[in-house]
């Protein structure tokens, strides 16, 4: 057997890992308490232990303790005074209860047991649902609504009652603030939001509530960021938006039947309209277009009848100057108008005793002469 091996039954059992270590340590103070009296302490045949021959020395049990005491407590201020900032966070130290410095991501120092630190996530965007709470968030997300009825319920400035619930996200901007500012600012964000939003709808109508929702969320998100920075939270809203607006359960039936009314209402408004605009602006057109036509014969007329009288005028006056040849020319004038449309003249004369035909040769004829039969 080599010399540097033990038989099994003589080799000691060396501890592995650290909780055999602390249970090692934790078994040594026992003894030193006990003073010196362990499990291999030798007995007496009948079991009882054998008093030692020297008092056990306390103090040297005591600077013991003192030393791992001590060494333990440089192995814990040793280990603490490194820490690391994930991602997304930062790292507020405070030296003697007071602000020190803020710390980015990475591996940082600070002094042991003079320096605290406290990690802020600057990045995740924080929510507080009001009327509902998601139960089962994801693609197919699942909600919750019972039990949280009264955070929805409010009065409209008509005195209605109705269910708003909404939704509030925010990330943190100023991570100071948001510690040493404000105790609960998760519950500073519900207060001061419902205050906002039950001040906004109740000065509003019932039907211009359900009907602009967005420009309420954008009214409600102003005012609730303009609270948050006068209280210096230390957070910045990402959005507050209206999600679902309705009346109560107890209401629903009648509520439903008034906006089936007001949709036949509207739907019968707007077909009347749809007539009005059909009917009216073709009666419209119709009589400007018999105005127009009527003005436009009575100009006719007008500007004819003036044509007329100025051509008698005219004929007068050529008629003053010499009558004769102006009946003469009027009486040839008539005879070329007349006759061209006349079939068949007879000339009368008072020295015949009969009519005579007269046979304008001129004038083609419309029959043609008979053909001559040739055999």
């Amino acid at each position: 057997m080599p010399m540097n091996e033990q038989p099994p039954w003589g080799q000691k059992k060396k501890p592995t890992g650290p909780e055999d270590i602390l249970a090692v340590l934790i078994q040594k103070i026992r003894d030193a308490f006990a003073g010196g009296i362990g499990p291999g302490a030798p007995q007496d045949g009948q079991g009882g232990q054998q008093p030692s021959e020297t008092p056990p020395n306390l103090l040297a049990s005591a600077g013991k303790i003192i030393a791992i005491v001590a060494a333990l407590f440089i192995l814990q201020g040793v280990f603490s005074c490194f820490y690391t900032i994930k991602p997304g966070e930062v790292g507020i130290v405070l030296r003697l209860g007071k602000y020190s410095r803020t710390t980015q991501s990475g591996l940082h120092f600070k002094i042991p047991y003079i320096e605290e630190l406290a990690k802020v996530d600057v990045e995740s965007v924080r929510k507080e649902e009001f009327g509902f709470r998601t139960r089962v968030p994801g693609v197919n997300t699942s909600f919750d609504r019972k039990g949280f009825g009264m955070e929805a319920l409010m009065l409209t400035g008509n005195k209605d009652v109705i269910e708003v619930a909404w939704i509030v996200q925010y990330k943190v901007n100023d991570p100071v603030n948001f510690l040493f500012k404000v105790r609960d600012v998760s519950q500073l964000v519900r207060d001061a939001s419902e205050t906002v939003i039950k001040r906004i709808v109740g000065n509003m109508d019932f039907d211009y509530v359900l009907s602009n929702r967005e420009l309420l969320a954008a009214s409600a998100k102003k005012e609730l960021q303009s609270q948050i920075d006068r209280l210096q939270c230390g957070i910045t809203l990402v959005t507050l938006q209206l999600l679902d607006i309705n009346p109560p359960e107890q209401v629903k039936p009648a509520f439903n039947e008034v906006n089936e009314a007001d949709q036949d209402m509207k739907r019968l408004i707007n077909e009347a309209e749809e007539t009005y605009n059909k009917v009216i602006p073709k009666a419209g057109g119709s009589a400007k277009q018999i105005t127009e036509e009527a003005r436009g014969y009575a100009a006719e007329r007008i500007n004819r009848a003036y044509g007329e009288t100025n051509r008698f005028k005219a004929i007068v006056k050529e008629y003053e100057g010499a009558e004769e040849v102006t009946r003469q020319r009027m009486y040839l004038e008539a005879m070329q108008e007349i006759l061209p449309q006349v079939n068949q003249v007879y000339v009368m004369d008072k020295n015949q005793q009969n009519i005579l035909p007269l046979l304008d040769l001129s004038r083609k004829t419309s029959k043609e002469p008979p053909s001559a039969n040739t055999k």
